[in-house]
């Protein structure tokens, strides 16, 4: 028992539990033990400590992923090896996300969910509440993905866009592997530097992970209650199973690409997707994902340190396929039906859209503002599936990191990096002499 204590998946979802039970006890549409009043101002000093775990990984997330990628391209040795890991891992991504989405569509076209929504429910959506995304409303998906070049590094990091970073990282790689070995080593030692302070301050962060767990978790439970969830059951069971099919579809990619049974995949990753599933943040989790790549997936780390900071920012298979499960569910709420053509139209701006997502929680409703206006749904329907985006937002954000997690073993085999990479690498060097 001793042993279990000291590990940290049994110690998140130890928190996870207190901070549900806790949830619901003080939550106004729970057990009520406390008033409603008093409830809401005690929850954001509950979460406290998880946003406080959350800001840490934040701070050194840029650094981290600037780092990592560098030091994962550079590793390469050379450009012609770079340049057949894009080739696998881009289309890769790309294959993956418009799986998602397409199974979105077919799902939820198929359970309709916007038909078991009550009338009621509907008149009391607040447009109040759709503020948050009122700024999205003039920002097309063109423009979204000129907004991925780092002109700005500083306004990028204000803005959170973390695959503006990756972008600048990847520039910075492959230049480097262009230069002369006195030339690159001096930025090659400072990304070494750089990628083991980031290391060390998430390991003093991941101290706190049990305890911001079952804060985040709590304040969360505390908010949403029992009514919001039920309101939007069918909702929420048709996210949750589109989310479902993608991870099955992942274990059998796993199995293809390693012969690693479902079980034993899902085991050595606990840990990743229960962090996933407490932060909502597929920034936060970037480094035990790392970790967990190397240590238990035995993927080198020149493939890791790649592919998942680069999947953390564009393969977002969870996330697209809650967008567009959202995007038909409101047009069935409203009663508009959707064309062959403008579902096509919902997929592609869908597939655009989450390229451009930043990993951090609740982004992912700003984004669907866009995706609402390329098919006439109105935004105030964004108020209706804003009492439960969190907990979806956990449940996404879970598949997420198992879709990069997932992705390190297919370029692992694609590739067959960990036996060939580097004989191939002296024979460039030798070429090249």
């Amino acid at each position: 028992m001793r042993e279990l204590l000291s590990k940290l998946w049994f110690k998140v979802i130890l928190g996870m539990i207190s901070g549900i039970a806790l949830g619901l006890a003080l939550s106004p549409s729970a057990f009520a033990l406390i008033p409603s009043e008093t409830a809401f101002k005690l929850a954001p000093w509950i979460a406290l400590i998880g946003n406080v775990f959350l800001a840490l990984i934040k701070m050194i997330v840029i650094p981290l992923v600037l780092s990592s990628i560098i030091l994962g391209i550079t590793s390469a040795k050379s450009v012609a090896i770079l340049k057949k890991l894009g080739l696998v891992i881009v289309p890769y991504f790309v294959f993956t996300t418009l799986f998602a989405v397409c199974a979105g569509i077919l799902i939820t076209t198929f359970i309709n969910p916007g038909s078991y929504v009550s009338k009621e429910v509907i008149s009391q959506m607040s447009v109040a509440n759709i503020q948050v995304v009122k700024e999205a409303q003039n920002i097309s998906v063109p423009d979204l993905l000129v907004d991925l070049i780092p002109v700005s590094v500083a306004k990028a990091e204000l803005s959170g866009n973390i695959l503006a970073f990756v972008i600048l990282a990847i520039f910075i790689g492959v230049a480097l592997l262009s230069l002369k070995e006195e030339e690159s080593k001096p930025l090659i030692d400072l990304s070494k530097s750089l990628q083991a302070f980031s290391m060390k301050i998430v390991e003093w962060a991941m101290k706190l992970a049990p305890y911001a767990v079952f804060g985040l978790i709590c304040s969360i439970t505390i908010k949403i209650g029992f009514d919001a969830i039920s309101s939007m059951f069918m909702y929420i069971f048709t996210v949750v199973f589109g989310l479902v099919l993608i991870l099955c579809f992942y274990l059998i990619i796993v199995y293809l690409a390693s012969n690693m049974k479902p079980l034993e995949f899902l085991g050595k990753i606990k840990e990743v997707q229960l962090m996933a599933f407490s932060t909502s943040s597929s920034a936060a989790v970037m480094p035990l994902s790392i970790d967990t790549a190397e240590t238990k997936l035995e993927v080198p780390s020149s493939i890791s340190k790649f592919v998942i900071p680069l999947g953390a920012t564009i393969n977002m298979d969870g996330t697209a396929l809650y967008q567009v499960c959202a995007a038909v569910f409101l047009a069935q709420v409203f009663s508009i039906d959707l064309s062959f053509v403008e579902l096509f139209v919902l997929a592609l701006t869908t597939v655009g859209a989450s390229i451009g997502t930043p990993s951090t929680p609740g982004v992912g409703i700003v984004i669907l503002a866009t995706i609402l206006q390329s098919i006439g749904v109105p935004l105030e329907g964004i108020a209706l599936i804003l009492g439960v985006d969190r907990i979806l937002d956990m449940c996404r954000t879970t598949i997420n990191v198992t879709g990069d997690l997932t992705a390190t073993l297919v370029m692992k085999r694609l590739t067959n990096f960990s036996t060939t990479s580097e004989k191939i690498a002296n024979e460039y060097v030798n070429l090249e002499k």
